[in-house]
């Protein structure tokens, strides 16, 4: 398949042979198992990656310094609210590949070309088997039942990963009834949000509430990890995949993008292309303990264990573009 898309590009871009044997990335990922898939890159075809790592912000600000003058031709980062802002601050260009279009659900990517997910994350509900059964929370709506007062556990409104979630809730249900939802959800909170979802996920542990809301691959990296105590606080836990029976579970990307300025945009292209490949896929995918986009290659046996689930197929661009009005919500309600 890897070929299939090189001869594709290849058919694109003419100037294919003329390009300089580099490609600079820029990548909001901060995981030293992606080496090995730049390694694999390189090997294939010649090409070298450099890459500079940042924060999302900084990488976005240092593209708009750059102006039409930036090396870079790739950018990689996570949340599709990230790559959204990337789109809205026409930092980004279109680059339609219709061999990847037959491979990456349509959910996972722009609608218009903008970006691919190349790999993807659940928002799930991780409980204390002890102390609430699944059955309680089988929805995200759930999480807004009086009978979970004092029980809730979650990070900041302002995070990314969750505007993303409410921002997918707006989508599902408008803007009033996620609003008296969110209201629900700080009824129910065990304590302010504070932390990452890591901190969520111990604290259900530790007793300090019954139910957390996070990102699977945060359960998934607990659960694999070599510290005895990190797999210990897993198997006190348990993992709901909400909404099964109506919409499915709300899901996030990591998502690559050709830059509007790239200088190489040829060899931007092909790595694109190569990071969905069943080998990238998997140094991608299990370096992050993340779900791979490319629904042909299996996920890591960790999340595996967790089960298979019906996804939200809301194309994350459109929930991406909530993320406004979820903010403005999550501070009317008091979830800061």
């Amino acid at each position: 398949m890897f070929r299939f898309l090189l001869v594709f590009i290849a058919f694109l871009s003419p100037t294919l042979a003329s390009t300089a044997a580099e490609v600079n990335v820029y990548s909001a990922r901060h995981y030293a198992s992606d080496k090995a898939i730049w390694e694999a890159f390189t090997r294939s075809t010649g090409i070298k990656v450099n890459i500079v790592e940042a924060e999302h912000d900084q990488l976005i600000q240092r593209l708009k310094s750059e102006g039409a003058g930036s090396p870079a031709d790739v950018l990689i980062t996570v949340d599709a609210g990230r790559l959204a802002h990337a789109v809205e601050a026409g930092l980004l260009q279109r680059a339609r590949i219709p061999a990847l279009d037959a491979i990456v659900p349509k959910h996972l990517r722009h609608p218009d070309g903008f970006w691919y997910g190349v790999a993807m994350r659940a928002r799930v509900l991780v409980f204390h088997k002890d102390r609430i059964a699944a059955s309680q929370i089988p929805t995200y709506e759930s999480l807004a039942d009086p009978r979970l007062k004092g029980r809730l556990i979650t990070r900041s409104g302002t995070n990314i990963y969750n505007l993303s979630l409410v921002g997918s809730m707006i989508a599902a249900r408008g803007v009033d009834a996620t609003r008296d939802w969110a209201r629900g959800v700080v009824a129910n909170l065990a304590r302010p949000p504070q932390g990452g979802d890591t901190d969520q996920i111990k604290a259900v542990a530790a007793g300090v509430g019954d139910v957390a809301i996070s990102n699977s691959y945060y359960f998934a990296r607990l659960a694999s990890s070599a510290k005895p105590e990190d797999r210990a606080v897993t198997q006190r836990l348990g993992v709901v995949f909400p909404n099964q029976s109506d919409r499915g579970t709300h899901v996030n990307v990591s998502g690559a993008a050709l830059v509007k300025t790239a200088p190489n945009r040829d060899n931007g292209l092909r790595l694109i292309a190569f990071l969905l490949e069943p080998e990238a896929q998997r140094l991608l995918a299990d370096g992050s303990m993340e779900y791979p986009a490319n629904p042909n290659v299996a996920p890591h046996p960790v999340l595996g264990a967790l089960g298979s689930f019906r996804q939200d197929e809301i194309n994350a661009d459109a929930y991406a573009r909530n993320s406004a009005t979820a903010s403005r919500l999550m501070d009317e309600t008091g979830w800061k």
